[in-house]
């Protein structure tokens, strides 16, 4: 670095500042500073002081910035004459950075902090500064010493004070206002202060990223649970990968781990691994590694001691040995600062941060993170001496678990999973048997609805249980459902049937007394419906019959249900529910909807009836979908709510999440988009507790991003789209080629250019192979417009190249060839403004007019053709402009010396823009009042421009007519601001 030249040396400053913030931009700065102190040029050591401390400002190295800042404050002692006013301001300003990071510095004694302190206030005064900033600093050393009295006056004072051009910014003065009274337990009035931040009011480099961090754990204490995982959603975003803001990152995973998310904390954890080690900044270190060990205190407690964590240093760790490091280290970090204050603040305080307990159970966020591994299992409790008592309770709890298992009630199951534990402590002579063979019987049926190898053993004996205690009415259901078993595990047709006629014959031989009789038969008869329609389409295959059996077996069925539910339907409506849902799902198998919708509904109705609500749910779920398919919207909605509301007792996690998924869905048809996000994310959750993450837990995401959307919340779409992406993308190429392109357009949105030209990209080439090239020229010039926008010219202009090839293989996208055509002529003008590029432009520019008027002989009136073609005139003329500001940087200097135009050359292309500008006024004018604001804006540049070539009151002139005109026109046809702004134009050139 000391070779460099100064004009070098300016230059990597110049780059320097444009890099992005951490190590490497520090290491550079320093580097440029110590050559710049060799070079002698005092101005220059100056500047690259600035530098440095700037770099150190927003990186994890941030305490380091007091040396170069001590220097450079001898400069300004030594010579205070080389500073200028802007100079000065530049040293005062970060007179109070350094205020706040030697308090952050626990090798600074208090004594110097506080000498620090004192020469800042001495200065501020004597520059007539106010005291705000000084006061501020001062609320920094008093919390850091634990004084509470002075922290509160200093904030007083701080508050009171004038702001003045030394304040720190609005954003950043609430960041810490709203700390200080939340750091008290004040959590409402700290809410209440970050408001404006909160709701983009005030904004900074690191606003809101700091208070949306800040925020969390205040908002769930508060139970606000819905603000909570917003701020979590779109602080992370802005907080991820960012050294200096290691302490939101921090917080993030803190507040992960408290409620119920500790998978998500772990992947946060994992994205910032690197970051884990040392730091000069050591208070940031030891905050980052505060929420850290909160996260892995937690997994310890729910037995995930031993799992894998994240790398420390190169060398992978488990949970507990990750937080045996990590402890150590921030509580020796904690012990250097008590050391300092001479108090044991800091390190009680982390204590209590490590230990604190779950604020939340489970707060759903949203954002799909992969499921903790299965817990090491406890050890096992050695059994007692003595056999235990019988559990009190536990007939009661019998006959509440046989009245759930009688009504069907999804409970039931967990009833008896209780039972079955109660019964497992107590000797066998002390268990009922009939209460016995009831949980062989469950396990049975359990066994069966998961198609377990077993299932059909474990029925028999149960069956065979229930005989040997005389229940047959027990055993006749045992008996029945082994031919549903044995239908589900492939049994011979042959061997079925029999088992269907032993299950009827038990049910018929059951005595006539038996309350449950009529019950028994029903089941029966509907369960030999149900399993003879599966044997004949099994036969029809195996036969290769699929035309005329597979009809008749269709009328067969429809006539066999339609029978049963005339039978049955007072006996035992709840069956009767069951069999008109098969008659609605056979009529949509048809596409008869106007048959099946009535049946779904009566099935509904006929459920709640018979008191099992929960049974409604599924034809309610149906219902809605089909009447969604036919635009049927208030309907819809009505179902699905009846859906879930009947869903209040279900259990089973994936039929509640396919009732909220739906209801979603349906909402957000009809634009109740916050409603909808609600629903869609509760579905995601149920879900991820199903098992189906990957599945319904994708489609629950992508709805639930596409409702953040639709409420302007694009940065919790974003993050909720980018975290189920990777599943997405196994749903078939459609769904691949949309979620991408949903992406795409929030991450523009966001105004993160380059990642979304990524997703349109990948997108383009998802859609290679289509038959329709649209699709792909869509794509590539949506990359080709962010890749633009991202300052990457040379790969835009080749996704540009690629759009306008496959745009012209349609013949049909004229406005977009021209857009393309449009866009490559700008980007030629990036790097430098000749008359070789402008003359390029000039050739797009040409070409895209050229485009437009051939498409205009064939359909002349078409407006959209007819505004492109103004456009394009328009865009010409501020291209020759573009070229008159290259040869005059200076106005003052009318044909300056080195022009390669000429007083000519310059005069001859205002000529042609003013020409331009007219044509495209008039044809604006052919177009009629809403194009009024592109209208004046091509006349206001054609009157500056009569301006320059010294006719200013032709350009009065132009605009006079135009607001003449826009008077006469009828009261709201124009925009409110365009005739005082014409009027100051006419004035200005008038003066």
């Amino acid at each position: 670095m000391t070779t460099l030249t100064n004009e070098e040396i300016r230059r990597a400053l110049h780059q320097n500042r444009g890099l992005p913030f951490g190590a490497a931009r520090n290491a550079q700065a320093e580097a440029l500073t110590a050559a710049a102190e060799v070079s002698g040029d005092r101005g220059l050591f100056r500047q690259a002081l600035i530098t440095q401390i700037d770099a150190y400002e927003y990186s994890a190295e941030r305490t380091r910035m007091v040396v170069p800042f001590a220097r450079l404050l001898q400069e300004y002692d030594r010579d205070p004459a080389a500073f200028d006013s802007s100079d000065a301001h530049s040293l005062f300003w970060r007179f109070k950075w350094v205020a706040g990071r030697i308090v952050q510095s626990p090798e600074i004694p208090i004594e110097t902090v506080t000498r620090w302190l004192d020469d800042m206030e001495r200065r501020y005064r004597i520059a007539g500064y106010s005291e705000r900033a000084v006061r501020q600093s001062e609320f920094y050393l008093a919390h850091a010493i634990g004084d509470r009295e002075r922290a509160e006056r200093a904030v007083a004072r701080w508050r009171a004070a004038d702001r003045d051009a030394m304040s720190d910014c609005h954003a950043c003065e609430t960041h810490t206002q709203g700390w200080f009274w939340s750091e008290r337990g004040e959590d409402e009035k700290a809410i209440e202060l970050w408001e404006p931040v909160l709701t983009g009011g005030q904004t900074c480099m690191e606003e809101p990223h700091r208070v949306l961090a800040r925020s969390l754990l205040p908002l769930v204490r508060l139970g606000r649970t819905d603000e909570a995982r917003a701020h979590h959603l779109r602080g992370y975003r802005l907080a991820r990968g960012k050294e200096s803001l290691l302490r939101s990152v921090g917080e993030h995973i803190e507040f992960c781990a408290l409620t119920g998310n500790e998978a998500r904390g772990l992947e946060i954890l994992s994205e910032h691994a690197a970051l884990l080690g040392p730091l000069a900044d050591v208070d940031t270190q030891m905050e980052f590694f505060g929420g850290v060990l909160v996260l892995l205190h937690r997994l310890n407690r729910l037995g995930h001691g031993a799992d894998p964590s994240v790398p420390y240093e190169g060398t992978p760790r488990t949970v507990d040995e990750l937080y045996g490091i990590l402890h150590t280290e921030a509580l020796a970090i904690a012990a250097r600062f008590d050391a300092r204050n001479g108090t044991g603040r800091v390190s009680d305080e982390l204590r209590e941060r490590i230990e604190r307990e779950p604020l939340a159970g489970v707060l759903p966020l949203g954002v799909r993170s992969a499921a903790l591994p299965k817990a090491a299992a406890p050890a096992p409790v050695p059994a007692p001496a003595r056999p235990a008592a019988p559990v009190a309770g536990l007939p009661e709890l019998v006959e509440r678990a046989r009245t759930a298992r009688d009504s069907g009630h999804p409970r039931a199951d967990a009833l008896w999973d209780e039972i079955a534990v109660r019964i497992s402590a107590l000797p066998p002579s002390q268990v009922d048997p009939l209460v016995a063979a009831d949980v062989a019987d469950q396990r049975a049926v359990a066994a069966a609805r998961t198609g377990a190898e077993e299932a059909g053993q474990l029925l028999a004996e149960a069956r065979d249980g229930y005989r040997a205690l005389g229940q047959a009415e027990r055993a006749a259901l045992a008996e029945l459902r082994l031919a549903a078993a044995a239908a589900q595990s492939g049994e011979q047709p042959g061997r079925i049937r029999e088992l269907l006629a032993a299950g009827l014959r038990a049910a018929e031989a059951l005595d006539a007394a038996e309350p449950l009789r009529p019950r028994r038969i029903a089941h029966a008869e509907l369960s030999g419906i149900r399993v003879e329609s599966y044997l004949r389409s099994v036969e029809a295959a195996q036969a290769r019959d699929h035309g005329e059996e597979h009809e008749h077996g269709h009328e067969v069925l429809v006539a066999e249900l339609t029978a049963f539910v005339a039978s049955y339907a007072r006996a035992v409506p709840d069956l009767a529910a069951e069999a008109e849902e098969m008659l609605g799902r056979l009529a949509l198998s048809r596409g008869d909807t106007d048959r099946a919708l009535p049946l779904l509904a009566a099935s509904a109705a006929r459920a709640v009836e018979a008191g099992r609500p929960w049974h409604a749910v599924d034809p309610l779920v149906l219902r809605a979908g089909v009447l969604m398919s036919l635009e049927r919207p208030e309907e819809a909605e009505e179902a699905a709510r009846s859906g879930l509301e009947h869903a209040a007792e279900e259990t089973d996690a994936e039929q509640q999440a396919v009732v909220r998924i739906t209801l979603a869905d349906v909402l957000l048809r009809r634009d109740a988009a916050a409603e909808a996000a609600e629903h869609a994310l509760t579905a995601a959750h149920w879900f991820d507790q199903a098992g189906l993450t990957a599945d319904g837990g994708a489609q629950a995401r992508l709805l639930l991003a596409r409702a953040y959307a639709r409420e302007g919340r694009t940065a919790d779409a974003a993050e909720v789209l980018q975290s189920t992406l990777p599943d997405l993308l196994e749903h078939g190429e459609g769904q691949a080629v949309s979620a991408r392109d949903f992406l795409g357009n929030l991450l523009r949105d966001l105004r993160e250019s380059r990642a979304a030209a990524e997703q349109f990209l990948l997108a383009a080439e998802l859609v290679k192979g289509w038959e329709d090239p649209r699709p792909q020229a869509a794509f590539a010039q949506s990359a080709a417009d962010c890749l633009s926008d991202a300052g990457l010219a040379e790969e835009a202009v080749a996704a540009y190249e690629r759009a306008l090839e496959l745009r012209r293989l349609t013949g049909e996208a004229v406005v977009c060839e021209v857009r393309i055509l449009r866009s490559l002529a700008w980007l030629g003008l990036r790097e430098e403004v000749t008359d070789a590029t402008v003359a390029a432009a000039r050739a797009r520019m040409d070409e895209a007019a050229r485009v437009l008027e051939t498409a205009l002989v064939s359909d002349p009136g078409e407006p959209e053709l007819r505004s492109e073609l103004a456009q394009t005139w328009h865009q010409l003329a501020q291209v020759l402009d573009r070229r008159v500001g290259a040869e005059l940087p200076d106005e003052g200097s009318a044909a300056a010396a080195g022009s390669t135009l000429g007083a000519a050359g310059i005069e001859a292309l205002r000529l042609e823009e003013v020409l331009l500008w007219e044509r495209a006024a008039a044809l604006y004018t052919e177009l009629g009042p809403e194009y009024l604001q592109d209208r004046f804006q091509c006349l206001n540049n054609a009157a500056w421009t009569d301006q320059e070539l010294g006719r200013p009151a032709a350009g009065a002139a132009r605009i006079a007519a135009l607001i003449e005109e826009v008077e006469a026109l009828p009261g709201g046809t124009a925009p409110e601001w365009l005739l005082p702004q014409a009027r100051r134009v006419v004035t200005n050139l008038t003066a």
